[in-house]
C-alpha cells in the first residue's frame, strides 16, 4: 500500500513537472519598449517602461523570425486608431482601450522572417497611446531593423494630418476617419523609405488658429500637450523639411469677430508685409534647427491655392526674401471642393510632391 502511494505521488509530481515545462515552453518572448532593435519613427517620448505615441504618423516596428506577434497598449482616451501591418499585407485596424490590453497583430505565420509595424492614424487631439512592447512566440528571434538613408519632417495642419481622409460621405472629423497613413505626408515618406516625423494639428495656423496655439508656439514640443519641455532637435536631422501652413490663416484673417483674431490682431487684419514676415521668421526658425536641410514651403490643396488667392504669393515672397538656395516653394493644385482631400486626392498630392523632390538638385 505504501509503495503504491509513493508511486502515485511520483506520477503526480512528474505530471506537474511536465505541465510546468509545457507552460514555460509556451511562454511568449517579451520585447520591451526600450529594446534597441525596435525601430521608432516620429517624435516619441520614451522611458524604460513605455513609449508615448502622440503625433500622427508615429510608429514602431519590429523585425523577427517567428510565427506570432502581439502588442501591449493602453490609450489615454480610447479615441485613437492604429494600423498593424505585417509584411506589407492588408492592415489590421486597432482601437486601443483605456485599460492595458494585448492585441494580436499576427498569428500562424510561416516560420521565417517578418516585419510588424504599428502606425498611429489619428492626431494628438485624440490623445496619446502608451506602447509597452511586443510579444512573440516562444522560439522567435528579434532581428535588427533596416537603416534608413533619408529623413523627412513635416509641419502642417489638417491636410497633413489626414483629417477625414476616409470620410467618403462628408467631413465630420471623427477620429475613425482620420488616416495619416494615407495622407500625402505619410505616402511621400514611404515612397522614399524615409524616417518620418509629422508635427501637424487640424486647425492650426502660422499666425492664427481656430484655438489659442499657433505652429511657432507648438513646433518644438515633444508632445502637443507638453508646453513645458522642449524637443531636442539634435536627436534627428532630416534631409527634407516640408512646411504646409496657411490654409487656416487664410480663413481666419477675414473673421474679425473670432476670439483668436481679436486676441492676435485686435481690430485690424494683418497686411501683406506682416504675413510675409511671419512666414520668413518661421522658415528661419526651422533653418536654425536644421542648417543643411532642404526646406520645401508648400500650400494646398484647399481654397488657399484657388485661382486669385494671394497666399501662394505671400509664401513665394517669403522664400525670395531669405536668399537661401535650399528653400523651395511648391504649391498643390486646388481640388475645387469644400471638403478635405480624401485618399485619391492625397495620393495625387503625394505624387506631385514626390516628383518635385526628385527634381531637386
Amino acid at each position: 500500500m505504501i509503495k503504491k502511494t509513493i508511486v502515485t505521488h511520483l506520477l503526480a509530481i512528474g505530471a506537474t513537472c511536465l505541465a510546468l515545462h509545457s507552460c514555460i515552453a509556451q511562454a511568449p518572448l517579451r520585447i520591451a519598449c526600450n529594446n534597441k532593435q525596435l525601430e521608432y519613427m516620429g517624435r516619441i517620448a520614451r522611458n524604460d517602461s513605455t513609449a508615448a505615441l502622440s503625433w500622427p504618423g508615429s510608429s514602431v516596428a519590429i523585425n523577427f523570425e517567428g510565427t506570432d506577434a502581439t502588442v501591449k497598449l493602453k490609450d489615454e482616451t480610447g479615441n485613437n486608431y492604429y494600423y498593424a501591418i505585417v509584411d506589407d499585407r492588408e492592415p489590421t485596424l486597432i482601437k486601443p482601450d483605456t485599460l492595458l490590453k494585448t492585441y494580436t497583430i499576427a498569428a500562424h505565420l510561416r516560420n521565417g522572417y517578418h516585419n510588424a509595424l504599428l502606425y498611429k492614424l489619428t492626431e494628438s487631439r485624440a490623445g496619446k497611446t502608451w506602447f509597452y512592447g511586443f510579444e512573440l512566440n516562444n522560439r522567435a528571434i528579434v532581428l535588427p531593423t533596416q537603416k534608413r538613408t533619408k529623413s523627412i519632417e513635416f509641419y502642417g495642419n489638417s491636410i497633413t494630418v489626414g483629417y477625414s481622409v476616409d470620410d467618403t460621405m462628408g467631413d465630420s472629423g471623427e477620429p475613425r476617419f482620420c488616416n495619416n497613413y494615407f495622407s500625402y505626408a505619410g505616402i511621400t515618406a514611404r515612397h522614399f523609405k524615409a524616417n518620418y516625423t509629422c508635427i501637424a494639428k487640424s486647425g492650426i495656423g502660422l499666425m492664427l488658429s481656430w484655438f489659442k496655439i499657433i505652429m511657432p508656439e507648438m513646433y518644438d514640443r515633444p508632445e502637443e500637450s507638453d508646453s513645458i519641455n522642449k524637443w531636442d532637435f539634435k536627436k534627428s536631422t532630416p534631409d527634407i523639411v516640408v512646411i504646409d501652413l496657411g490654409q487656416n490663416d487664410s480663413w481666419l484673417v477675414t473673421k474679425k469677430d473670432h476670439p483668436q483674431f481679436k486676441n492676435r490682431f485686435g481690430v485690424y487684419p494683418p497686411d501683406e508685409a506682416y504675413i510675409v514676415k511671419c512666414y520668413t521668421e518661421f522658415i528661419q526658425t526651422i533653418r536654425g534647427k536644421y542648417p543643411n536641410a532642404s526646406i520645401i514651403v508648400t500650400l494646398g490643396s484647399m481654397d488657399a491655392t484657388k485661382e486669385g488667392s494671394p497666399w501662394p504669393g505671400y509664401i513665394a515672397k517669403a522664400g525670395t526674401w531669405l536668399y537661401d538656395k535650399k528653400v523651395y516653394t511648391h504649391f498643390f493644385p486646388y481640388i475645387n471642393t469644400n471638403k478635405h482631400p480624401k485618399r485619391k486626392e492625397q495620393i495625387a498630392m503625394a505624387n506631385d510632391l514626390i516628383r518635385f523632390i526628385e527634381s531637386l538638385p
